[in-house]
């Protein structure tokens, strides 16, 4: 009686599977993560929480909101090519208001998935008396 092995082509079908799922899994748990960072930052700065979570009107309350920036920051942030610029001008006025300095806003610019969680779930405290705009 002849037994047949399985080739090595199935065997790589599953690890390539496995390491899909893995980067699902990782992608989905980052992005809870996320949200729960927005969320408790948006809860210390004095808005509900649940307006971290819809698209684009999370954006306008980080930008006009929290930020204390005008609409037309708001349009930059969300109009592709120049939204790098908009978000640049918002990270460094957020950074500002939570008693930060320019470092921190260089580090949501660039690493904004390990300075978010700092900004939500650290001591920083959201500063309602600092002027707004530029």
């Amino acid at each position: 009686m002849q037994t047949t092995t399985g080739s090595g082509a199935e065997a790589f079908v599953f690890v390539i599977i496995v390491i899909y799922i893995a980067i699902i899994a990782f992608a989905v748990l980052a992005s809870i993560f996320m949200l729960i960072a927005w969320w408790k930052m948006f809860v210390k700065a004095g808005r509900p929480g649940w307006e971290a979570i819809v698209p684009y009107y999370n954006i306008y309350v980080l930008c006009c909101e929290i930020a204390k920036q005008p609409v037309w920051v708001f349009i930059l942030c969300i109009v592709p090519c120049v939204n790098i610029a908009g978000m640049i001008l918002l990270y460094i006025k957020v950074a500002e208001r939570f008693g930060k300095g320019p470092g921190f806003a260089i580090g949501l610019i660039f690493l904004p998935f390990i300075f978010f969680p700092i900004l939500g779930f650290g001591d920083a405290e959201y500063d309602f008396e600092v002027p707004p705009f530029l």
